[in-house]
């Protein structure tokens, strides 16, 4: 007997990789730019400190609820054509049959043999079949809730700390451009890792974390200036 042959795909990380990028750079970005926009209004250390801590807890509160909401809600969505798949399974099982030869065929299978290859696999699990031929859920795609918002509130969390620590080691007069130029750099480590983690390349990732991240950072400072000027 050949021995087996292991493979581990990068798409097996995609349900985490995608909440802890998108929490860590909103962590970043978000705080970031809270506390450039306060610095830039000529707040003192403690108003930014305190800006930049309120928004971290917030902000973590937020992705882990918004995470949640949105994860369950395509949970939902699997549950009830589940739920569907199983009825039809039971009242026509012939009818289904047929539908999932049809989807091999399509794929460039013989009918006859996509017959029994359909068969021999409604025998063993129809409904693994079936959600995974005909509506796409498979073990790495299922919607997980909870791990979504754990991994989101961590991860936006971490990625606050980082603006905050560096509005805190600045001087008060460096502020905006230690925090501006440290958020860039941390943006583009994160953009860097997330690929390397989904076996992505890494230019075009950290190019695009980076620039949005800029255009958050100058937004928030323009109006931090101009209501700083107005005060």
């Amino acid at each position: 007997m050949a021995p087996r042959h292991l493979e581990r795909h990068m798409v097996q990380r995609i349900g985490w990789l995608r909440a802890a990028v998108l929490g860590a750079n909103d962590g970043i970005v978000s705080t970031a730019s809270l506390v450039v926009g306060v610095a830039a209004a000529s707040q003192g250390r403690s108003e930014i400190l305190l800006a930049g801590v309120a928004g971290l807890v917030a902000g973590a509160f937020s992705m882990a609820a918004g995470e949640y909401v949105s994860v369950s809600s395509q949970a939902d969505t699997e549950a009830a054509d589940l739920a569907r798949e199983r009825g039809e399974l039971a009242t026509q099982p012939a009818v289904e049959l047929e539908e999932l030869a049809s989807i091999y065929v399509a794929r460039g299978v013989d009918l006859s043999l996509a017959r029994q290859v359909a068969d021999q696999l409604m025998a063993k699990d129809a409904i693994g079949a079936h959600a995974r031929d005909e509506l796409g859920i498979s073990e790495i795609t299922t919607a997980r809730p909870i791990q979504a918002a754990i991994a989101s509130a961590l991860t936006f969390a971490a990625g606050a700390a980082l603006p905050l620590l560096a509005a805190l080691l600045a001087p008060p007069p460096l502020i905006v451009p230690v925090v501006s130029a440290a958020a860039i750099l941390f943006l583009a480590i994160l953009g860097a890792v997330g690929a390397r983690a989904g076996g992505a390349g890494m230019g075009k990732a950290v190019v695009r974390v980076t620039f949005w991240g800029a255009l958050a950072l100058a937004a928030t400072a323009g109006v931090g200036a101009l209501f700083g000027v107005a005060a």
